[in-house]
């Protein structure tokens, strides 16, 4: 019956609110430190929450460049693209939110980590194999040329049209933006870390900030360029 969902059994709140377990509440630790790791055990389980809708909406995408050879889908296309990128920006917010951390609460609580690390995440590996970066291309940008490539279309002439292209425009624009913010979400996460940790090694044996800056890159390599080609033609034609 639906008369019997409330806003608490629909979300599931009992449960969701019971999965917050900071160690150090079992100790004799101050309440700033129990608190603190609460703060920090919320953001990542958060972060992970999100990473699995924006994956869910992202394999939607490429399931949609695989099976149809048509338009007819790319407006829902473009609206599950804006959304991943903007979920990816809620993403960044919350690694700001992070600089609230207080340096002195999380050494207290950092060795209670072991050897987890958010570079084990598999959501984020999974999301990061999706969008590629700027040496290999991913899933979502393979099937996206391959839709247009049936489509009897070119990325290259798609990028030359710019806003002519109509719907291909859009996604290609939904596509770059997905991009940057995905690039801002990790370059924040390593001024988080060296906000918090300086230059030292990461939890679970990373080098820390070098090991996270070693792997932030742009993705979707190729509408770049397309683009800067297509700048420099349209400076020509206006000159």
């Amino acid at each position: 019956m639906t008369d019997d969902v409330t806003y608490q059994n629909y979300l599931e709140l009992d449960t969701l609110l019971s999965l917050q377990k900071p160690r150090t509440a079992d100790s004799a630790d101050m309440k700033s430190i129990v608190l603190s790791e609460q703060f920090f055990i919320i953001a990542h389980q958060a972060s992970e929450l999100w990473l699995r809708q924006i994956i869910a909406d992202l394999e939607a995408v490429i399931d949609a460049f695989t099976t149809t050879d048509d338009t007819s889908n790319a407006e829902w296309i473009v609206d599950l693209l804006q959304r991943s990128a903007k979920l990816i920006e809620v993403l960044h917010t919350q690694l700001t939110a992070l600089d609230r951390l207080p340096l002195g609460d999380f050494a207290m609580f950092r060795q209670l980590l072991g050897t987890a690390s958010g570079a084990q995440s598999e959501q984020f590996q999974r999301l990061a194999r999706l969008v590629g970066n700027a040496q290999q291309d991913g899933p979502l940008y393979e099937s996206f040329t391959a839709w247009v490539t049936r489509s009897g279309h070119t990325v290259s002439g798609l990028a030359r049209r710019g806003i002519d292209a109509g719907v291909h425009y859009r996604i290609i624009e939904a596509l770059l933006d997905l991009g940057n913010g995905y690039w801002r979400w990790q370059v924040g996460h390593v001024s988080m870390l060296t906000k918090i940790m300086g230059s030292h090694s990461g939890t679970g044996g990373t080098s820390g900030a070098d090991y996270l800056l070693s792997r932030c890159s742009l993705p979707f390599g190729e509408l770049r360029e397309l683009r800067s080609q297509a700048h420099v033609g349209l400076s020509v034609a206006t000159s």
